[in-house]
């Protein structure tokens, strides 16, 4: 009798609570759909304090699900998306910057060399839900690896935009324009997708990646307009387009959610949004447009500062993820493939997985994951320069791969890391050294060397890896300000 009241009791809990206790107890396996945004910043969002921007759509999903407050990336975009698809950090996977990469070889280290695609031995979400019985799809940028012998279909993805191209999706589609930073265009894959292969008899895996919100910043001009004439606060940088294109793509992402309605496949779906890397700040480094900002965090995309890794993180799932909640537990972006794989009840995948599952937090958002640790590795020139980083419990500690100097910060007293605390804390900065390092060694970290061609007058220059020539970067930036003779994609806001 008492093991019975208990499991009532228990079941009234989960009732009332909104969330069951566990991926494996909801109702058959759950369809996920995992939308990727390409270099939007932490704080872009309406629901992450955005004051100029307008998000509904993703807004309504934080609303009904959980919205994560510390989720990591890597500083750009290749090494993130390396992540996602392998549960291994990107020290590990070696794609630690994004492809090809950048080179600067009058700098005063030499960068190490990269892999110039995801390992095909490495198991990713979609070959790990594929197994369990999933059907699969991927659509958008891919960037990990050129050719079709490096594609998304190479790597367990079933529906991607080569099948739809071999089956006339474009055709069928007819004339209708890509769209700005072809949002239109992915969204309207995804949607073939759902009407054609979800909601039969298996369960789907959807990863829409998009281009948006990337530079070239482009946008509706019926969106552009409206934020033209929007009144704009007082402070922080509020760029028109850019702002529309923000809102373009969470319009079309409401496209994707009511197509899950009219399908009635929501009630079972478990739709996951983030970021591949912090927000762009400049078009272009010395001189161009001011578009964003990622205050009050520092820095930009390209760094260590949390203004390049911080990045939203955003899950709604009917039935298992409460509503409304937030979660300030530090986690990073190879947490999603075992996660993906505890959703999906499907087989962790045999490489060293390097991410947690993070199915306690979202069934409970306060819960500790059994971590002391996050860790970065970023040994590149950018718009920062290598350095390599961890964050334990609130302390962030950041190296400067080239003199060894180090930077420690409280980011639960200092988001914006302005104090550095490694002289009045010797003791811990001394300790988290030791283990940044070790852990380096542990997941055979590529280090930048010396550099025997170094020249302090020409360390600024960048090369192109492909044609070994320099690079006109003023010219490379003119490129995204074509439509500089706007007046409102000109000027630069304070």
């Amino acid at each position: 009798m008492k093991n019975c009241r208990t499991t009532l009791l228990c079941a009234a809990f989960a009732l009332l609570s909104g969330f069951t206790a566990n991926a494996a107890d909801h109702p058959g396996k759950p369809n996920i759909l995992f939308i990727l945004i390409d270099d939007m910043g932490w704080p872009d969002l309406a629901c992450y304090g955005h004051p100029f921007h307008e998000t509904p759509v993703i807004d309504s999903l934080a609303a009904e699900g959980v919205r994560f407050t510390d989720f990591y990336a890597t500083p750009v975009c290749s090494s993130s998306r390396s992540t996602i698809e392998s549960g291994q950090n990107s020290a590990r996977t070696g794609i630690t910057d994004f492809l090809p990469g950048h080179w600067r070889p009058f700098e005063k280290q030499i960068v190490p060399p990269m892999p110039q695609q995801l390992r095909h031995d490495l198991t990713t979400p979609g070959e790990a839900l594929r197994a369990a019985g999933y059907v699969t799809g991927y659509f958008g940028k891919w960037h990990l690896g050129r050719g079709a012998e490096f594609a998304p279909d190479t790597h367990g993805y079933q529906h991607t935009e080569q099948t739809l191209k071999e089956i006339g999706f474009i055709k069928r589609r007819g004339k209708r324009p890509a769209g700005p930073k072809s949002i239109d265009l992915f969204t309207d894959q995804a949607v073939y997708f759902l009407e054609n292969y979800a909601g039969k008899d298996k369960p789907f895996f959807l990863h829409l990646s998009h281009r948006a919100v990337h530079i070239p910043i482009q946008a509706r001009e019926e969106t552009i307009a409206k934020y033209v004439k929007k009144e704009k606060p007082e402070s922080g940088v509020n760029h028109p387009v850019y702002a529309a294109m923000i809102e373009d793509l969470d319009t079309a992402i409401g496209k994707l959610l009511n197509k899950l309605d009219e399908l009635k496949l929501s009630d079972n779906t478990a739709v996951v949004l983030a970021s591949d890397n912090g927000g762009l700040v400049e078009v272009y480094t010395g001189g161009g447009q001011i578009v964003s900002t990622n205050a009050p965090l520092r820095s930009e995309k390209g760094t260590i500062y949390e203004g390049g890794i911080r990045v939203p993180l955003i899950v709604k799932w009917p039935g298992v993820v409460p509503k409304g909640k937030t979660s300030t537990v530090p986690t990073a972006t190879w947490d999603l493939l075992p996660t993906f794989c505890a959703m999906g009840q499907a087989k962790q995948p045999t490489q060293t997985i390097d991410g947690v599952n993070l199915m306690p937090l979202l069934e409970n958002p306060t819960a500790n994951l059994a971590r002391d640790a996050i860790y970065f590795h970023y040994p590149h020139y950018h718009h920062s320069r290598p350095a390599s980083a961890m964050r334990q419990g609130n302390f962030k500690l950041i190296e400067w791969l080239e003199d060894g100097r180090l930077e420690l910060y409280d980011l639960n007293a200092d988001i914006g890391e302005s104090t550095n605390l490694a002289a009045s804390h010797p003791e811990r900065t001394a300790s988290m050294a030791a283990e940044l390092k070790q852990w380096r060694t542990q997941v055979g970290a590529k280090m930048p060397i010396p550099n025997p061609k170094a020249n302090a007058a020409k360390a600024h220059l960048w090369y192109s890896r492909s044609t070994q020539e320099e690079l006109d970067i003023k010219a490379f930036g003119d490129r995204f300000e074509k439509a500089a003779s706007k007046p409102y994609f000109r000027r630069p806001q304070p």
